[in-house]
């Protein structure tokens, strides 16, 4: 059995949604610290030609705080990332399919930043027609203090994973060796280059999938998330 475990983002790049895809099980971590000046709560988005950041405002907390005990903030004013959203994308060829899905996303009423990521996740997932499986990581029985790689190994093994799919990143943190002494074969996913056309102006890559979604179908992204990678 493939696994994955990644942090929650909202609304992230393709990349997640094919580390996703290349899963049997996908972990979403809650139960670790919330990265103030990371891409949990934001993305980017195309306006006018360029990339652009929109987010989800937090309630003001303690930096020392996991994602799951992060609140949105109360004043988050949905209506104008959702004007946001349609004023940069209204004339983009699926923007009728894609808009709805995203403003079920925006408007969903969650509090907790952690809840309001996942639905988005898995908002997203069905909406491609993904079958993975996604699971929240404290919902699995392991020793929740472990750090890194030592807590990637003890996730594996309690779901009985064959191998252990992470984002090319990762490949300086995690050893191969550690993980073949667990029986576990681990792989990387590297995307490669996916462009297509954005109102006719040069390409900005690795946006949101929301930037993805509105200029492509969803077979043409199927294809993108099932093939237009390779693992290492």
């Amino acid at each position: 059995m493939k696994v994955a475990i990644m942090q929650p983002y909202f609304l992230p790049y393709v990349g997640y949604f094919q580390l996703l895809a290349a899963a049997d099980v996908f972990v979403v971590y809650d139960n670790i610290k919330y990265t103030k000046k990371g891409w949990i709560n934001r993305n980017r988005l195309l306006q006018n030609g360029k990339d652009v950041t929109f987010s989800v405002p937090l309630k003001s907390a303690s930096d020392s705080l996991l994602v799951c005990q992060r609140e949105v903030a109360a004043d988050f004013d949905r209506d104008k990332l959702l004007n946001q959203i349609q004023g940069a994308y209204r004339r983009a060829p699926f923007f009728a399919q894609t808009f709805p899905l995203v403003e079920k996303i925006v408007r969903h009423q969650e509090v907790g930043l952690f809840d309001f990521l996942y639905q988005a996740i898995v908002a997203v997932r069905d909406h491609l027609g993904i079958s993975t499986e996604i699971t929240i990581s404290s919902d699995i029985a392991i020793d929740h203090g472990l750090k890194n790689q030592d807590k990637v190994l003890a996730l594996c093994a309690e779901l009985g994973a064959s191998t252990y799919v992470n984002a090319i990143g990762g490949m300086e943190l995690y050893s191969r060796e550690a993980f073949r002494e667990r029986g576990i074969d681990l792989k990387f996913i590297r995307s490669l280059p996916f462009s297509y056309p954005q109102f006719g102006e040069p390409f900005v890559p690795w946006l949101s999938i929301v930037d993805v979604m509105m200029f492509n179908p969803v077979e043409t992204i199927q294809t993108c998330i099932s093939t237009n990678h390779e693992l290492i």
